[in-house]
């Protein structure tokens, strides 16, 4: 930059105010203005064909020397697979880029004729290396990019007739799920049979109980039917009861109502007289502290008249000769003058105050009695409506059976006669029968519903297969209408009975494939053969799919199947629970079913004394440890039920321990090296003393 002058210094930058790409981009474009304007001749395209920065993945460093720019690959990054698509756009884009710069080619070469001839001579030695240096480096870059085009088209051309391994490996893959799948299936179909071998076992050993099982079922719905005969009379009586009780509440509830307002009121009241009481002794209080508080007032005024008294004594004495005495007795006096006038200004401030607040208190007070005494007006005027109403609805009982006798005729209940039972009764049962009717109506409908939407999956489903079938029958016809069938001379021994029975069009596939020398088909039977396989082949696969489909649906039903299993056996647990605790009764003989038997295990493990006895044991040894045993057995819990933190655990004690071993090893070697150095001073100095000091002259010695 000190060097040049001239027109370079316009495209020289400040660089320490630009990004580094955006450095390359001005000095590329300046540098071309500046070429443009001046027309230099001595340039050739290949030395201006400029790369385009605009790849981010690709890395390179950047070093600009006195406004020369070098730039330089750090890394290529290959991909071996390329889609079709991209390796073709990438060859266009190259294509299109060459014929760019053959036409910028073209325009700079006429421009550097310009330039040289209406340039002076001084001006072109000037620029001169720097041009020198730009066409170098343009000239590096430009074989660069030729070779990273042709290694690029050599990449393609052998890329381009690559077939694609992705099917290869889907199919792959396939197979193996398959694989995995039969083995699966293998492993389940073992733990079936374990377990149908382990059903059959209980099943022979339950079946030599079955007559004493018919018998304890017998008792238990005998027992079952008792139970439900005197819970159905039980709840009657109940219901019963409870209407009863109903009633007699509702004929009691409206004076209770209003005895309960009439006691509400009257506790207000009090409240309010209690309120009112409060206030007259906080005044009586206050006006007792405002009367004391004058009260000192007057003893403070007394006070300050015989301080006055005093002060003229004082002043009488100043006239005889004991001067001192009389400073003395003066500066006193003064000073308790001034704190009695203090006090008696601080009483009279407290006197003011506590007037202030009894107005206050006196104003407060008679609002409050004024509320008091208007909201004492609005209860008892309150309560004398509320008599007055009670008084007018005398004629509940009246109104009461006209509204029963109005129900009845609006809801059509068939009372009889002789019916002793009451409205609320009546309605309940009707209720309950139009419940009744309606769970059972909506059960049929809900059956019904299902059974038409199964009957329309099933004729959607026999009318898709029937077209399928169909089309399947016309291609087949029309496939084998182009076959012509060929006449084979016959074999002997047991061949010719099995070829007789296979089709003609199969014996010739067969023919075709196992490379027979006597068969020689024309092109257009290959060509409908082919057509023939192809179709077949299109057909198997989509077979091979919806088997793979309706697989994955069945074995999702089957997991949900097993999820319902579960949960239906803890619920059979807990309900054998509930059997054994009404067996538990009096007067309940003891029984057993199949379904029992099979929970009874279940439940008498899940009771194991044994087993919780150990758990207990456990809990107990673990609460009675101390902290730190309890963090070190958690925290090897942790790290062992985790393989990331088993190898950070042992890479971290591998760590430790060649730590504490280096350590080891520099402080040993420090202290061998301590304890040589020190040997060595100490031979070093008898060896002095020894040879300078041998005579022990003292001054020697210190020297």
């Amino acid at each position: 930059y000190i060097g040049l002058s001239g027109p370079l210094r316009p495209f020289l930058v400040s660089f320490s105010e630009i990004q580094p790409w955006c450095r390359i981009t001005a000095i590329f474009s300046q540098s071309h203005n500046f070429l443009r304007t001046h027309h230099f001749s001595t340039l050739s395209t290949q030395k201006l064909m400029l790369p385009r920065i605009e790849d981010a993945k690709s890395s390179r460093s950047l070093r600009t020397v006195c406004g020369v720019l070098c730039v330089v690959p750090v890394s290529y990054s290959v991909c071996v697979f390329c889609p079709q698509r991209e390796l073709d756009a990438t060859a266009t884009v190259l294509a299109h880029r060459q014929d760019e710069s053959e036409q910028s080619r073209k325009k700079l070469i006429d421009q550097s004729r310009d330039f040289k001839k209406n340039t002076p001579e001084d001006l072109r030695k000037q620029v001169a290396p720097l041009l020198k240096s730009f066409q170098s480096e343009i000239d590096a870059l430009s074989k660069r990019s030729k070779e990273a085009e042709a290694a690029f088209l050599n990449v393609y051309k052998r890329l381009i007739d690559v077939p694609d391994p992705v099917p290869a490996l889907e199919l792959g893959q396939q197979l193996q799920m398959k694989v995995q799948k039969m083995h699966d299936t293998e492993m389940e179909n073992q733990k079936l049979r374990e377990t149908l071998e382990d059903y059959n076992k209980e099943f022979a050993e339950v079946k030599n109980q079955e007559v004493t099982i018919k018998a304890l079922k017998d008792k238990i719905r005998d027992y079952e039917q008792t139970l439900k005969n005197q819970a159905e009379s039980l709840a009657q009586e109940k219901e019963q009861q409870l209407n009863n009780d109903y009633a007699e509440k509702e004929r009691w509830v409206w004076p209770v109502c209003l005895f309960r307002a009439s006691l509400q009121m009257c506790v207000t009241l009090e409240s309010t007289q209690s309120e009112l009481f409060d206030l007259k002794t906080k005044y009586d209080e206050e006006s007792t502290r405002a009367e004391a508080a004058e009260r000192e007032v007057d003893s403070l005024r007394e006070q300050l008249l015989s301080a006055s008294k005093s002060l003229q004594l004082a002043t009488q004495i100043q006239k005889e000769p004991d001067m001192a005495v009389d400073v003395v007795s003066r500066s006193s006096l003064e000073a308790e003058l001034g704190g009695k006038e203090r006090e008696m200004m601080q009483l009279v401030e407290d006197v003011q105050r506590l007037q202030a607040s009894l107005s206050k208190l006196r104003e407060n007070s008679s609002s409050q009695i004024s509320q008091l005494e208007q909201q004492l007006h609005v209860k008892s005027a309150t309560l004398k409506q509320l008599e007055e109403k009670l008084q007018e609805q005398g004629d509940y009982e009246e109104v009461k059976k006209e509204l029963s006798i109005f129900t009845c005729k609006s809801v059509r209940l068939s009372i009889p006669q002789d019916s002793s039972k009451p409205l609320e009764v009546l309605l309940l049962e009707k209720n309950r029968s139009l419940q009744s009717e309606c769970a059972s109506l909506r059960i049929a409908n809900s059956e019904l519903s299902g059974r038409y939407a199964q009957l329309q999956l099933e004729f959607s489903g026999a009318v898709h297969t029937s077209t399928e079938q169909k089309e399947l029958i016309l291609k087949l016809e029309q496939d084998l209408s182009t076959i012509q069938t060929m006449a084979r001379p016959p074999a002997e021994g047991a061949d010719l009975i099995q070829m007789n029975t296979i089709p003609e069009p199969i014996k010739e596939v067969i023919g075709l494939f196992s490379g027979s020398p006597q068969m020689e088909l024309p092109q257009d039977q290959m060509d409908s053969l082919l057509s023939i396989i192809s179709s077949q082949r299109e057909r198997f696969r989509s077979r091979n799919q919806e088997l793979e489909a309706e697989n994955r649906s069945l074995q999702q039903t089957m997991q949900a199947l097993q999820s319902e299993l579960d949960s239906l056996r803890a619920d059979n647990i807990k309900l054998y629970e509930k059997i054994k605790f009404l067996q538990s009764y009096p007067g309940r003989a003891g029984g057993s079913d199949d379904t029992v038997m099979r929970y009874s295990s279940q439940y008498e493990e899940r009771l194991d004394p044994f087993a919780s006895f150990s758990k207990r044991e456990r809990q107990r040894r673990y609460l009675s440890l101390s902290p730190w045993d309890k963090a070190t057995l958690s925290l090897g819990r942790v790290i062992l039920s985790n393989k990331m933190a088993r190898t950070v655990a042992f890479f971290y004690t591998l760590f430790l321990h060649c730590l504490v071993f280096l350590v080891l090893y520099k402080t040993a070697w420090s202290e061998s090296v301590g304890r040589d150095c020190t040997t060595y001073c100490a031979k070093k100095f008898a060896d002095h003393l020894h040879r300078f000091h041998e005579n022990g002259d003292n001054g020697d010695m210190w020297q």
